[in-house]
């Protein structure tokens, strides 16, 4: 049993590639490089855009886990058609696909995203008729780790981030998506979509209090508007910046960024993500 991951050397693949390499499972990881190196996993390079290298790389996988990269949406649409054209062509036994934090709202056995990109994979592996479902996470704990946020922390005493203080999140970490992805493989009779985060979701106080507790003194959660928090990062992101002040001022409109408990991996799966205490130890923050 075999199994491909996207972006195996990324922060969302390789912890996917750990997960199962720990418990025996053969890896393939696809990359970019050729000479990329990812510990218990055999590295293959393919270019994204070339159907015919992802059927090749498909060919005999009993699972294909995919997320889309970071990229500009025509890139990831064009990314989502090449996906499902090689997975249809091969049509391994399960994908499992992961929105990245992309909202989906259930429609039916899969559901629709705000990101086009996210739809065209979603609709093309519906059309193919694939065993198929979708891990759908709101925001990475992973984003906190952002240097400047983390300085503020450390030096500062305050955890700037671009949500309203009084805004629930169902926080999830890259490690739960992999756990709740590794055992999706095995769990065939679970389809449509898997959320991860915390339920109940949890305010920006709670994020602080965790992260002061991990470094030993009080630590209290600073609000930005989107625009402010963009121009933070502008310097580590770069173009990249504009799309997240984007999605930001977009979960501005919402009341919440909650998981609904009935399709929770807690629900579904009986896997529990990690508490943001935990999760700050898991990572040596």
């Amino acid at each position: 049993m075999t199994y491909v991951i996207h972006g195996a050397t990324g922060a969302q693949g390789g912890p996917v590639v750990a997960a199962l390499t720990a418990v025996g499972k053969p890896v393939v990881a696809l990359t970019r490089r050729q000479d990329a190196v990812v510990n218990g996993a055999r590295v293959r390079a393919v270019d994204a855009s070339s159907v015919e290298q992802l059927a090749e790389a498909y060919r005999g996988a009993d699972g294909v886990f995919v997320h889309l990269p970071m990229a500009s949406e025509a890139d990831r649409e064009a990314f989502a058609r090449s996906v499902v054209a090689a997975l249809g062509e091969v049509r391994p036994a399960r994908v499992v696909f992961s929105t990245s934090g992309s909202v989906v709202v259930p429609e039916g056995g899969a559901g629709q995203s705000t990101s086009a990109g996210v739809s065209t994979l979603i609709n093309g592996l519906e059309e193919t008729g694939l065993d198929h479902v979708v891990v759908a996470p709101r925001l990475f704990l992973e984003n906190l780790l952002m240097p400047p946020v983390v300085a503020s922390a450390r030096e500062r005493g305050s955890l700037p981030y671009p949500l309203r203080a009084d805004f629930p999140v169902s926080w999830a970490s890259h490690l739960d998506v992999a756990d709740v992805v590794a055992e999706l493989f095995a769990r065939r009779e679970v389809p449509g979509v898997v959320e991860v985060g915390h339920d109940p979701a949890i305010l920006g106080a709670d994020l602080a209090g965790a992260f002061g507790t991990r470094l030993g003194h009080d630590v209290a959660y600073q609000a930005l508007t989107p625009a402010a928090f963009g121009e933070i990062i502008k310097p580590l992101l770069g173009p990249a910046s504009t799309g997240v002040v984007g999605l930001y001022e977009y979960l501005g409109s919402l009341a919440h960024a909650a998981i609904a408990p009935g399709r929770s991996a807690q629900s579904l799966l009986g896997i529990m993500p990690r508490s943001v205490q935990q999760w700050l130890a898991d990572v040596s923050l």
